[in-house]
């Protein structure tokens, strides 16, 4: 993987923890060899996460995450450690700084027993060590440095580049649902709510998969679609299309060819697929005011004819028979308290990480609330849902 060839959400998530001035802020700078955090000893000099994309060797692509101190105080250090525990939601690889001259703390012993109850893997970082008469004995969490001489970062990277690697796993998007030399046309409605002048990151992601593998893609409209079909020899071995244009794209696809969209691709790509089929169910059986949360990853601005915040409603309010109360929520943003939610309506997660769509949908189910996204719920919506999934579940 390089830098140019791998977005955000796809990157290793590396979150550096600790109490305020344990040196978290330094040992990120050291790491990184750049100044992404600004270094006091001021205690809660990092007010908010400070996150960055980069290409860290010998890691390779990732994203570097600063935190506030896990021990602030009053009221507005209480919002700074929420701030801090959103971020264990999409963390890969966690690093406890610790200050060696003085040790572990409740509030560090608190923080490891969130990674172990998380599953999250983790290093501790011994900060100071060149202050230090008697530097602790190294272990498989355990690893002694000075961001202050830089003794011992090399040895962290090499040990947070072996976690990394522990963790990696070979998934596809789309590639082992098409041969390679295969057809596939993608489906890129461009109205008003479109962004001007390119296309969203999930048909970035898979035009260039697709590409990888080494087959031939066709974009164009939904309006255009039937034409290009007609224009092909053959049939293609995959029709790919945004969620909203699933009525149109499935009228005009014949029976025979395979149809889904970048949405389910997805959610089957970051999430629990089955989950978010079973909460399509839910949608039918709303009533007026029943309380729909309706959440995107994003920070978009949005246009006329949004899709989050105007089409589905609508598509809701018609589908239902009902008046649902609907809320919405973008980006970092996802309720802790679920409770007064019917059913949740996601969007595929092109912006979030592995980590976070998952803890959401864990979320939703510990909470016993329906999730569904938003390429499942259109299709449920228009009677084609068993057809958009086929390609996609075995």
């Amino acid at each position: 993987m390089s830098f140019n060839s791998t977005v955000s959400a796809l990157r290793p998530h590396i979150a550096f923890f600790g109490r305020r001035n344990a040196g978290k802020s330094s040992v990120v700078n050291t790491v990184t060899n750049q100044r992404i955090s600004v270094v006091s000893d001021t205690l809660g000099t990092t007010t908010d996460p400070v996150q960055k994309a980069m290409e860290l060797l010998p890691l390779g692509p990732v994203v570097i995450i600063d935190t506030p101190g896990f021990d602030d105080e009053g009221a507005l250090g209480e919002l700074r450690v929420e701030r801090t525990r959103e971020v264990l939601r999409k963390t890969d690889i966690a690093v406890l700084v610790v200050d060696g001259t003085v040790g572990l703390s409740e509030a560090d012993e608190a923080l490891i027993g969130e990674f172990v109850s998380r599953g999250l893997p983790y290093l501790i970082a011994v900060n100071k060590i060149d202050l230090m008469e008697n530097p602790v004995k190294e272990d498989k969490h355990t690893a002694c440095i000075s961001a202050l001489t830089g003794e011992g970062i090399g040895e962290l990277k090499e040990r947070l580049a072996t976690l990394i690697r522990s963790q990696e796993k070979e998934k596809f998007l789309v590639a082992d649902l098409v041969e390679e030399g295969d057809t596939v046309v993608l489906v890129i409605p461009i109205d008003e709510s479109a962004p001007k002048g390119r296309i969203i990151l999930p048909q970035q992601q898979t035009l260039r998969e697709l590409l990888d593998h080494h087959c031939s893609v066709i974009c164009c409209q939904d309006t255009e679609l039937k034409a290009t079909l007609g224009m092909l020899k053959n049939d293609p071995a995959l029709v790919i299309t945004d969620s909203q244009a699933f009525k149109r794209v499935a009228e005009n696809t014949p029976p025979g060819v395979p149809m889904t969209s970048f949405s389910i691709l997805f959610a089957r790509f970051k999430g629990n697929l089955d989950g978010l089929i079973r909460g399509a169910n839910a949608l039918k059986h709303l009533q007026d005011g029943d309380k729909v949360l309706i959440s995107e990853g994003c920070t978009h601005h949005r246009q006329c004819g949004d899709i989050g915040t105007v089409k589905l409603p609508g598509w809701i309010r018609n589908y239902a028979g009902s008046e649902p109360d609907f809320t919405f929520t973008s980006g970092g943003t996802f309720p802790d308290d679920l409770s007064a939610y019917k059913v949740i309506v996601h969007c595929g997660g092109c912006m979030l990480n592995e980590k976070e769509m998952q803890h959401r949908q864990r979320a939703a189910l510990s909470a016993g609330i329906p999730m569904v996204n938003y390429g499942v719920a259109i299709a449920a919506m228009n009677g084609i849902l068993n057809r958009a999934l086929k390609p996609v579940i075995s």
